[in-house]
């Protein structure tokens, strides 16, 4: 079941995290958004229910309760001044970054705080709840550098869809390996599989140092990005969570988002 709600939370009520500040903050939300998409240009300024899908995203960051700050991190000058325009912050970052992490690198140099989260900017029915979930083991574990999202898959041609990542978790629900693969093998019927959810929290001195590796062996077969913070050792808190979202990589798929929403405020008035 897909939960949606509607966010009014005003970008101008939130604080600028590049801007001066005497007090550090504690979490960042960044949000990479780039207009180059393959396979849906444009997409994080496509209008949905009046608001761009960058800005819906936006605000439903800004409604997480360990939220400090959000900003956009894009390599576009329309993206950035269509985050002006709604009131919101955005940092312009350079056009050559291969991820998402790697421009949020970039973005968290220029930030004064513990943790940075990265919040999909094609994500646009992410629940502020999930973010908040994804951040908690951070702010309880000070020795815990990044931390994730996973929910049961309900679909079993999930299971072996290669699109859909799958993530094997240890007794204290740190990640041990993440696959587009079945893993783990489902022996038995009714046995569960997770499905990773690609929302991240992070120290951000750990971002950094992230950014600045080089691509692991694991992580290139794959094509997944965390295999490369496994390879080196690092622990990844994975968090299960009841929440699901819509991400936006096709037209068909904003035909979706558009319709979950419409749905929900027509429930709403």
């Amino acid at each position: 079941m897909t939960t949606v709600l509607a966010f009014n939370v005003h970008p101008d009520t939130f604080r600028n995290p590049f801007g001066r500040t005497s007090q550090p903050l504690r979490a960042v939300a960044l949000i990479p958004a780039r207009f180059a998409s393959t396979r849906f240009p444009g997409k994080p300024l496509v209008d949905i229910a009046g608001r761009s899908m960058v800005e819906h995203v936006y605000r439903r960051a800004a409604a997480a309760r360990t939220i400090d700050a959000v900003a956009v991190a894009t390599d576009d000058p329309r993206i950035a001044e269509a985050v002006g325009a709604f009131g919101g912050h955005a940092v312009l970052t350079s056009a050559a970054h291969e991820s998402g992490s790697d421009r949020l690198a970039e973005a968290a140099a220029g930030l004064d705080c513990d943790i940075v989260v990265n919040v999909q900017g094609d994500e646009p029915l992410i629940s502020p709840d999930a973010i908040d979930a994804a951040v908690t083991p951070l702010l309880a574990e000070p020795s815990l550098d990044m931390s994730t999202l996973c929910a049961a898959i309900a679909d079993p041609a999930d299971v072996q869809n290669p699109n859909v990542v799958k993530v094997v978790r240890d007794l204290e629900g740190n990640a041990l390996y993440f696959s587009r693969a079945a893993v783990p093998y489902l022996r038995e019927a009714g046995a569960e599989s997770l499905r990773h959810i690609g929302l991240y929290a992070y120290r951000r001195a750990f971002l950094l140092r992230f950014a600045a590796w080089p691509r692991t062996p694991l992580e290139q077969t794959e094509s997944l990005e965390q295999l490369r913070a496994l390879e080196h050792g690092v622990r990844i808190r994975t968090v299960v969570t009841p929440y699901e979202s819509i991400g936006v990589d096709t037209p068909d798929d904003l035909t979706r988002v558009r319709e979950a929403l419409e749905r929900r405020l027509f429930q709403h008035t």
